[in-house]
């Protein structure tokens, strides 16, 4: 007798497909992750200290200078860097990938080296080069100009001197979406332009700055945004300042006795001001339909400068000089001298602060230690949850897909020092106390950090039709399956970038550490945060240079694993 039935394996594997349950745990987990801690914000910003209901908070938010006046700043803060981070990056990555410029792909490399640079670290690099008193470079101005010594050509302790800091340190974010964006541009478009008649500079306003434009709103977002959420850079420039930004305000709020009531308050305006930030962004570029359309194409044609390239490659060494070079020499220079003004030579040499740090301050071992787990778990477990994430949001694979989307793009509006405050009125109670080991670190890190693996993975999902997935699946497998098997293969180079964006991020973060920490669970960015705090910057230049070598070496060996895009075992 024949039948057409399935067969029984067949049926089996159809009745115990996991999928559906698998998403819906990680759609609850993130549900938790984001919703739990902004949940008790949300609750201590309407109660007082009593738990009855209230709107005092607010009130005292919108009214009292003390919140005013850190929130006007931190707006022109962060608009400033907002527009220096486009001004500087977009012209720099124009000339890295679609120039004959000389050593673009050292540029490139280099603009990336600050993008790891810690900001709380390049804050105190630029304090070892540009406090008005001891600063390096004042201490060599006046020693060409014959200047009093109670004279100073820079000043860090300022709104300018923050404003140039964060900048540095937040172009890389601009630079990275510019040439990205530059680079998948197909030639023929720029091509056909050109038989046409069009000049190169009427090209690249009409074709080349259109299709650009929306990396370089884009990345203006994001640098606004770390400007108005940070607190190392502001806490270690502005406070010595005698100024406050948002941040450092709510952080001054955790001091005895503590108000988080009027802290969760003081940050819902930060919020809201990013999601119409949001809004506007989809608005506009709503507005320009530019996409590309079309198979394989043509690389792009470099742009002739002529001699005027060695100007163009002179130009991007002085941008380089002020995130990379002359904070690594700083660095450098007050980690082996006794004394970051005492001038080089070999009788200021010194190893007492290698000594220091690793043979005699206990706090390093543990501090590293720690640093590492939290990097590569948050790396490992965060691009797991971005890509199943994205994966639900892209295909739409359950229902509630849009606000999976909202949850996973949210915490970039929330300072770290506000989500840490969250996760610790979450977790020092039942049924979960986290409170004093690494799990609360843990989640503080995958919260904050998932918003750019997720949105990596998401614009990589895009770039992969579904019917690639749907033919897996008419041939039995299931959506998990599809996704393994086909779908992040695809993928791999967007999932090794949102992970090398998680661990640098782990790494660079200090915001929410600063509020989560015990005495067993320093981090690395914590201990370079109180040692600051007593002034000792050699042994800081040592911790901050070994974070560095770190980040660096972790992120390298990771692009070189067989299998991500590295060089593969011959046979292979």
């Amino acid at each position: 007798m024949t039948s057409i039935a399935l067969p029984a394996p067949a049926a089996r594997r159809r009745t115990l497909d996991l999928s559906r349950p698998v998403l819906l745990f990680f759609a609850a987990f993130l549900a938790l992750l984001i919703g739990l801690p902004m949940g008790w914000l949300v609750y201590f910003s309407l109660t007082d200290a009593s738990g009855a209901p209230t709107i005092a908070n607010f009130y005292t938010v919108v009214t009292e200078p003390q919140f005013l006046t850190p929130f006007l700043t931190t707006l022109t803060l962060a608009v400033s860097v907002g527009f220096i981070a486009c001004a500087v990056a977009t012209p720099v990555g124009w000339l890295v990938a679609r120039t004959d410029m000389p050593m673009r792909r050292e540029v490139r490399a280099l603009v990336m080296a600050s993008f790891v640079t810690p900001p709380f670290l390049g804050a105190i690099a630029w304090e070892i080069l540009a406090a008005p008193n001891s600063g390096i470079l004042n201490h060599v101005w006046r020693a060409v100009t014959g200047a009093e010594t109670d004279e100073h050509l820079f000043n860090i302790y300022s709104l300018t001197g923050l404003i140039f800091v964060i900048a540095c340190y937040t172009f890389p974010y601009v630079f990275v979406l510019v040439t990205n964006a530059l680079d998948r541009i197909p030639a023929e478009l720029e091509d056909a332009s050109s038989i046409l008649g069009a000049k190169t500079w009427y090209t690249m306003r009409r074709i080349t700055v259109p299709l650009v434009l929306p990396a370089m709103l884009a990345g203006s977002l994001v640098a606004f945004l770390q400007a108005m959420t940070l607190f190392g850079s502001p806490a270690i420039l502005a406070l010595p300042a005698g100024f406050h930004t948002m941040t450092t305000r709510i952080w001054s709020l955790f001091q005895f006795p503590p108000k988080p009531g009027l802290a969760a308050a003081a940050a819902l305006p930060l919020l809201i001001i990013t999601i119409l930030l949001l809004r506007a962004q989809a608005r506009i570029l709503g507005r320009r339909g530019y996409a590309i359309v079309g198979g394989k194409y043509g690389q792009p044609r470099l742009v002739q400068l002529g001699r005027w390239k060695w100007v163009a490659l002179a130009v991007c060494v002085v941008v380089l000089c002020l995130p990379v070079f002359l904070p690594y020499a700083a660095l450098i220079k007050a980690a082996f001298t006794r004394l970051p003004s005492d001038p080089l030579t070999f009788d200021t040499l010194t190893l007492k602060h290698l000594k220091f740090v690793f043979f005699e301050f206990s706090q390093t071992r543990l501090a590293l230690q720690n640093t590492v787990i939290l990097g590569i778990a948050s790396a490992t477990i965060g691009t797991v949850l971005a890509l199943v994430i994205a994966y639900v949001t892209a295909r739409q694979a359950i229902a509630g897909h849009r606000i999976l989307g909202f949850l996973a793009t949210a915490p970039v509006a929330i300072p770290g020092i506000v989500l840490g405050v969250g996760l610790f009125l979450a977790y020092t109670r039942p049924p979960l106390v986290l409170y004093g080991t690494l799990w609360i670190l843990l989640l503080a890190y995958l919260t904050i950090e998932l918003p750019a693996a997720y949105q990596q993975l998401q614009s990589a999902f895009r770039a992969v039709h579904p019917e690639l997935e749907e033919a897996s699946r008419i041939l039995g497998a299931t959506r998990l399956r599809a996704l393994r098997d086909v779908t992040a293969p695809l993928l791999r180079s967007g999932v090794i970038a949102a992970w090398c964006f998680i661990f640098i991020g782990v790494m660079r973060e200090l915001s929410a550490a600063v509020m989560l920490f015990t005495a067993n669970t320093r981090v690395i960015s914590v201990v370079i945060y109180d040692l600051n705090e007593s002034g000792d910057l050699g042994s800081i230049s040592i911790l901050g240079l070994t974070m560095l070598i770190v980040t660096f070496a972790v992120v390298l060996l990771v692009n070189r694993l067989p299998g991500t895009g590295g060089p593969r075992p011959a046979g292979s």
